[in-house]
């Protein structure tokens, strides 16, 4: 499978491409991996790399505060590893917390009188054959 993907990626000159930009950001974390301390590359990983400078992208400003103290010994370690990285440029990737899915509220006695009340002087509509289910299927909720 591997092989076949190969072949196809380097058949076409812009999936050539990225598949060198693929395998050297893999070779940058790799190598990041093991020169960095185990706490920090824990935290961060290799974004890119632009103009000779490497960008690392963390979730966290302290790790990120940290890097950007260890951005000069880094970038010795990556010129002595055979990349050409001028500089180190550190960048906090804030990521939402996942969103929980909402339980619906159950629907008070009073509330269900008013829409029923409602739909009632309502002339027909969408909105009131919606406010209908709505009533409808909260009572046999119920």
């Amino acid at each position: 499978m591997t092989l076949r993907l190969n072949f196809y990626l380097n058949t076409n000159r812009e999936l050539d491409h990225l598949s060198h930009k693929a395998e050297q950001l893999l070779a940058l974390q790799r190598f990041y991996d093991r020169t960095a301390p185990a706490s920090l590359s824990k935290a961060s990983y290799v974004m890119c790399l632009a103009d000779y400078i490497l960008t690392i992208a963390t979730q966290n400003s302290a790790v990120a505060a940290k890097l950007r103290q260890l951005a000069p010994t880094l970038t010795h370690a990556f010129q002595d590893g055979g990349y050409e990285v001028t500089a180190i440029q550190v960048k906090v990737q804030v990521t939402p917390p996942p969103r929980l899915p909402r339980q619906p509220r159950p629907l008070s006695v009073a509330g269900k009188r008013q829409l029923t009340d409602f739909a009632k002087n309502l002339r027909d509509s969408p909105l009131k054959e919606a406010l209908n289910r709505l009533i409808v299927g909260k009572i046999k909720n119920d």
